[in-house]
Formats: C-alpha cells, sequence, structure tokens
C-alpha cells in the first residue's frame, strides 16, 4: 500500500480508501466485517462512511453502515484506522427531524455518529453536501439565488468547536464547488477557525471537472481530493456493456444515478475497454490506476459487493500506466470530455 499525509495533517492516509455505503444494503454485517478485515490486511488504514449510508438512503437503514463499521473498530485496534464521517446537509426529514447544518445539528450528528461507531473521536468530519443552493449530485445549468440557509460560517464554527471539544480531530468537505472551499478557506483565515483538509468529490475518466479549479486550488492550499465514484458507480469495470447483471448498482438503483448510463458515458467507457484490452490489462485497474497517480489526489474511495472486487480494486495500486496510454486517454477525454457530470 501507498500513503499520503492528508492535507496540512500529521495522517498518512492509504492512497486506497475503502467505501463502505453498501455496508447494511448490499452487505450484511458479516459481509461488512470481512471487507474490513480483508482491506486492513492489505494496509488500507483510511475508512470512509456518513452518517445517512447505506445507500440509497432510506430511514430504515439510515445510520447501518456506521453501526457495522462500529462493531468492527471494537474488536480491532481503534488508533491504527483512520475514520472519515459526514454530517448530511438539508433535504432530508427523517434524519434529525430535518437535516441541517447549524451549530444544533452538527453537534447532535457528531455525537449520534460516535455512538454507532463506538469511539470517541472522528479522524475526519466532513460537511457531506452544501446547505446552500449549489451545483452538486450531477446538477448542471446553476440558478443564481440568496438563499444560503445556515450559513458557512456558523457550519465552520461549529466544526472548529467539534475540534476544540476533542470529537474530531480534523474537518473536510464534499460535493463542494470552487467558490465554496475558497469561502471555507477565507473564514479560516480571517476568524482563526479550523481549516478543511479535503475535499471529497467525484472524479473518473467519465467525469473529470474537478480538474476545472478545484485542482488548482488542491495543490495550491494543500486540500486534496478524496475521490469517490472512481469507477462511475462501476461503469468502468466493464460488467454492464450489455444489460445490468442481476444484483449489480445499477440493476438494484440505476433510476437514482442515471448519470452514469446516458449513452455519452456508455460510449467513452466503450472506448476505455478497448484501451485496457490493447494494453492487456483490465479495465477496473487502468480507470483506478489513473485515479490514483493524479497529484491531486490524496485518496481514492474504492467500494465493493464481494471479496473479489475488493481485492481487484486495491490491487490497482502496483499499476503504473505507460505514457503512451496516458496519452490515449486523454485522446478519449477530448472527444467525450466527461460524460457523466
Amino acid at each position: 500500500m501507498k500513503y499520503r499525509k492528508l492535507g496540512n495533517t500529521d495522517l498518512d492516509v492509504s492512497v486506497i480508501c475503502l467505501g463502505t455505503m453498501s455496508f447494511g444494503e448490499q452487505n450484511s454485517e458479516k459481509d461488512a466485517h470481512e471487507q474490513l478485515s480483508f482491506a486492513a490486511d492489505h494496509g488500507v488504514n483510511f475508512l470512509d462512511t456518513a452518517e445517512m449510508y447505506a445507500i440509497p438512503p432510506k430511514e430504515e437503514t439510515q445510520g447501518l453502515t456506521e453501526k457495522y463499521i462500529g462493531t468492527w473498530i471494537e474488536k480491532n485496534s481503534r488508533d491504527k484506522y483512520i475514520i472519515a464521517t459526514k454530517v448530511a446537509g438539508p433535504g432530508m426529514d427523517y434524519v434529525r427531524n430535518g437535516s441541517r447544518l447549524s451549530k444544533k445539528h452538527i453537534s447532535q450528528a457528531i455525537d449520534q455518529s460516535l455512538k454507532r461507531l463506538k469511539t470517541d473521536y472522528i479522524d475526519l468530519y466532513q460537511v457531506h453536501w452544501p446547505e446552500r443552493k449549489s451545483n452538486y449530485f450531477g446538477r448542471l445549468g446553476y440558478s443564481q439565488s440568496d438563499d444560503f440557509g445556515v450559513s458557512i460560517d456558523e457550519t465552520l464554527t461549529a466544526l472548529d468547536d467539534a475540534v476544540k471539544s476533542g470529537k474530531v480531530r480534523y474537518v473536510g468537505i464534499s460535493n463542494e464547488t470552487p467558490w465554496g472551499v475558497m469561502e471555507y478557506l477565507k473564514l479560516y483565515r480571517e476568524k482563526e477557525l479550523v481549516k478543511v483538509q479535503s475535499i471529497q468529490n467525484p472524479y473518473s475518466l467519465l467525469n473529470r471537472i474537478y480538474e476545472v479549479g478545484l485542482a488548482e486550488i488542491s495543490y495550491r492550499e494543500k486540500v486534496g481530493l478524496l475521490a469517490y465514484s472512481p469507477l462511475g458507480f462501476g461503469m468502468l469495470t466493464g460488467k454492464y456493456q450489455d444489460k445490468p447483471p442481476k444484483g449489480s448498482r445499477l440493476e438494484l438503483f440505476g433510476d437514482w444515478f442515471t448519470r452514469y448510463s446516458n449513452e455519452k458515458c456508455i460510449e467513452a467507457t466503450n472506448k476505455y475497454i478497448k484501451l485496457a484490452k490493447k494494453y492487456e490489462m483490465s479495465v477496473t485497474h487502468m480507470s483506478l490506476a489513473f485515479v490514483n497517480t493524479r497529484p491531486f489526489v490524496t485518496s481514492n474511495i474504492i467500494g465493493a459487493t464481494t471479496i473479489n472486487q475488493l481485492e481487484e480494486n486495491i490491487n490497482s495500486i502496483d499499476i503504473e500506466l505507460p505514457e503512451t496510454l496516458i496519452e490515449e486517454i486523454e485522446k478519449v477525454h477530448e472527444e467525450i470530455p466527461n460524460p457523466a457530470p
């Protein structure tokens, strides 16, 4: 395994991070524990979850993912693992009677996550999505709005309080825009509040929007990318060339993630599959290795529903892409840029 510093912290996080949103939906508690142990045995020390998981979100499964991690953590050495979780933004009626990013809600969310995770501190606590109206989760066509809801100032102050209390070590943001990131950084400097150390946004061969604006922020401000959906919700495994396999995420939850299965995504994916075959590697390895090697990426959040998938994903850490392959990837990207925004 390889490791990188998380932002300006002293934490060395594995370049492969175990994403866990299937725990409690597609994966049982036993499955979850097997995955966690397998990943740990292969050098993965970074675990990512959220209070709203499992996915797709349902009231009856909300919090199960954190609970499954908690029952595993209490049987293992807590200090060996870096746990990242997230507070849900607005729009979830059954989470805290209507999730918000206010001081009161963030305090409640942290205490509830600590209880489920069976720990007394969270290594990285992230804002899952903005309070304000903005573009995230594939939304395009920005419309102007002065309705910020809870201010970023109040949210960051609440996070600062959590760090001072010892319940949280470091903070990050997710599904953010360049403006949002810089607003957090402005408040950190002006009010001497806690600094965000990471941005968790989508990034893959099918969605490289992060490179426009946010990549420079990652470099200049030392706020690295925690890349999610690096396989485009499974598209870049090649298993969806025909119809989705029974029990796969797109077969079960395709209505939730249509941005990954449009015609342009399918066309681009087919081109990447051909490239991988040409260079005698799996398209999964090619796709993950591309993300692993980007200079603005701190960690690549992989997810799996089986141990075989997990093993293949983790093994991508040892894959090096020839320059000629990178050049051909760029040609496909120029032809079909960002089909899954």
